[in-house]
């Protein structure tokens, strides 16, 4: 079987790194996974989504979500131990490695990348934008004054810095933890996707 593409995208909150996985997905003819890992890790585990959702991307939620996952866990060979906080990552991370398995994707944060290091045709983005866009963008999209926008933006950085370096052992928006990193107020969003699917072509073409 032909092996498949992956395109594993870490992002800033407000940086676009959604818009330009969906424009990358639309482009390449690549499934999209956001929010939607946690329906495929629901589905494959037998848990509830709800379980998933507490702890998404949020190092320290993973720990309570694990102690209400117990009650929630259906039988079966994979999932039969006990749960814990790495239990319910490495669930997560198994519906990564599956979807990538059957499929051309574009992953949204999760760690993806990490879970997907020895895939041989993975590539690692990280978005950033420039607070001052960042901080438009929320205030626009939430309602949010200018203080309240840069307090949520923090907020979800710090905690998405948190599970990334927890569980990759890297360091989340580091130029040294991705194979390349953009700015999407210097690009766009398009612009970032140009970037990208010219670099995946060239990495491609060495297969």
């Amino acid at each position: 079987m032909e092996q498949t593409t992956c395109i594993c995208i870490g992002r800033q909150l407000a940086s676009g790194g959604r818009a330009v996985g969906k424009i990358l997905a639309e482009r390449m003819g690549m499934q999209y996974f956001d929010r939607e890992l946690l329906d495929l890790a629901a589905a494959e585990s037998g848990l509830s989504r709800d379980i998933f959702e507490r702890g998404d991307e949020k190092r320290g939620f993973f720990a309570s979500a694990a102690r209400a996952a117990a009650s929630f866990l259906t039988q079966g060979e994979v999932y039969s131990q006990p749960v814990g906080a790495a239990r319910l990552f490495e669930i997560q991370a198994a519906a990564i490695r599956k979807a990538a398995a059957e499929r051309d994707c574009v992953f949204i944060g999760r760690a993806a990348d990490y879970v997907l290091r020895d895939h041989p045709r993975s590539l690692s983005v990280f978005i950033s934008a420039d607070d001052a866009d960042r901080i438009r963008v929320l205030m626009q999209g939430k309602d949010l004054d200018a203080n309240e926008a840069r307090h949520v933006m923090e907020k979800v950085d710090s905690n998405r810095a948190a599970f990334y370096n927890f569980y990759s052992g890297k360091r989340w928006g580091q130029a040294s933890s991705y194979d390349m990193c953009l700015n999407s107020s210097k690009l766009g969003y398009e612009g970032c996707a140009d970037v990208i699917i010219s670099c995946l072509n060239a990495r491609n073409s060495a297969y």
